[in-house]
């Protein structure tokens, strides 16, 4: 069963360079969703806002979420403001969404497939992200193709200076 637990946080700020905004989810709220190293969740804001997320440990025993400006941005939220949380365990197979145009490619290519899936999870959904982001379907499909060929070429490791460039060069 995917329970929903709602609860109320405050948007708060790091004093880092490496983590900026995020929200604070309380242990016993957090531990109701790890599952041995899985930490993904559904999360949404005030209502609206959905995406998926992973909880990181705080070091105190509780955990955030961070929450980035394009998001803070469409809700109108800053630092100190009460934010409307609900958390769901996130049965998603990658725990991101998978670009259509990555699906595509893999479903014609069965070596891509199988170094694509032989990425750890993390690596797939930095992977997915990569691919993901971009609105143009044409820097989509441009990305896949990169990211595929690279990792066959390259065996399933990640080389990203070299990813970045065969990116830059495929325009």
């Amino acid at each position: 069963m995917n329970s929903l637990i709602l609860f109320t946080a405050k948007l708060d700020r790091f004093n880092s360079n490496l983590w900026h905004f995020h929200f604070i989810v309380p242990s016993k709220i957090a531990k109701k969703f790890i599952e041995g190293n899985n930490r993904r969740v559904v999360c949404t804001l005030n209502e609206t806002e959905t995406f998926q997320a992973a909880l990181m440990h705080l070091g105190d025993g509780d955990y955030f979420i961070n929450v980035n400006k394009k998001l803070r941005d469409k809700l109108k939220i800053n630092d100190g403001d009460d934010v409307q949380v609900s958390l769901q365990k996130d049965e998603s197979e990658y725990g991101l969404p998978m670009p259509e145009e990555l699906s595509e490619l893999l479903k014609m290519d069965d070596d891509g497939n199988k170094v694509f899936h032989s990425l750890t999870i993390g690596k797939q959904r930095t992977m997915l992200h990569f691919i993901g982001t971009p609105k143009n379907i044409d820097i989509r499909i441009r990305r896949a193709i990169c990211v595929v060929e690279h990792l066959k070429s390259h065996h399933g490791k990640i080389v990203y200076k070299e990813l970045m460039e065969a990116v830059k060069n495929s325009k």
